[in-house]
């Protein structure tokens, strides 16, 4: 990719920035109307050999929106979030998510690891950090 056309999501970014041509070509191919589900662009990440960070910059300069987001926090037609408050967190899952917190936030990534850690899905450590009042930060794909 050779240009930064400065539109929609490329505004996000310095001018001149590129990326690797397979990586803009598989976004491009990927995404359905201008849209690139979050567990597609992480396909596409393992698939080249990328970080997701990097999958998420090519979908920003070309102006494809990440949607369906794996935490369950943007990106879903029916509303902005799907996820719901846990009714109840356990101490464990409490005390791992606080020892991850930076600046009183959860990073994105911390998020998937607590999950693969304790084989709870995504959205279990993200709707335990509704029910806490923990935002979840720096998602991996740049999204937010």
């Amino acid at each position: 990719m050779k240009k930064n056309h400065m539109t929609g999501y490329s505004r996000k970014h310095p001018p001149g920035i590129v990326v690797r041509r397979d990586v803009a070509e598989a976004v491009v191919r990927e995404a359905y109307r201008g849209k690139l589900d979050c567990a597609i662009a992480f396909k596409i990440a393992d698939q080249l050999g990328v970080l997701p960070q990097d999958v998420g910059l090519a979908a920003d300069l070309k102006d494809v929106s990440i949607v369906k987001c794996q935490l369950g926090l943007y990106g879903y037609r029916d509303k902005e979030k799907r996820l719901i408050p846990a009714k109840s967190v356990s101490f464990t899952l409490e005390d791992a998510i606080r020892s991850c917190l930076t600046d009183g936030k959860l990073p994105c990534k911390k998020a998937w690891d607590i999950a693969f850690e304790t084989g709870l899905r995504k959205t279990d450590v993200s709707s335990a950090c509704e029910a806490l009042g923990i935002k979840i930060s720096r998602c991996q794909l740049g999204a937010f």
